[in-house]
């Protein structure tokens, strides 16, 4: 029997970090990197770089919910990035990079919740993270599609995404395929 897949749709700073962790959990099928929150219609990089479409840079993970949970797709979320600062992860700063869980439904939407609220036990200042409706999903261009994979020598993948691929392995080793 094939798979019932879902999807969950998260921003957390560059789309090349999350891609590159979230295409190492078990479960999950497919991660397109791309941009969400915006009143721009098909928005490209340069556009969202501006920080005046409103869009953020997201991933939309197409995930088997027989074998990785949203709640464990979430719980990985919040020890990837820093949900307490706003519109920044690191050196990357802007609305584009800000922290926000796009929801597809209601049940989403009260896991969302429930999950914040327990990550908030962990964290010392407030977490900043969006919890909004998914309007609309905008995959970016071709070049920013498996970043991490196709270019793993490149200056930021060295400095930034891979620690994040290597912190998730060390604290989610039953979760990496």
């Amino acid at each position: 029997m094939e798979p019932k897949y879902e999807k969950a749709t998260l921003g957390g700073g560059c789309f090349w970090c999350l891609e590159a962790v979230y295409e190492e959990v078990k479960g999950v099928k497919d991660v397109v990197s791309g941009y969400a929150g915006g009143h721009v219609e098909n928005p490209d990089y340069r556009q969202v770089c501006t920080g005046t479409t409103g869009h953020a840079e997201v991933v939309q993970i197409t995930y088997d919910p027989s074998v990785v949970s949203y709640e464990a797709l979430l719980d990985i979320f919040w020890n990837i990035h820093d949900p307490t600062t706003l519109n920044r992860q690191g050196a990357d700063v802007g609305t584009q990079y800000r922290s926000v869980i796009f929801t597809h439904n209601d049940e989403q939407r009260k896991i969302a919740e429930r999950s914040k609220e327990e990550a908030q036990k962990r964290f010392h200042a407030p977490i900043v993270t969006e919890i909004v409706p998914l309007q609309k999903f905008w995959p970016a261009e071709d070049y920013h599609q498996d970043y991490f994979r196709n270019n793993p020598h490149q200056g930021y993948c060295r400095a930034v995404v891979a620690p994040k691929v290597e912190k998730f392995k060390t604290h989610h080793k039953g979760w990496v395929k």
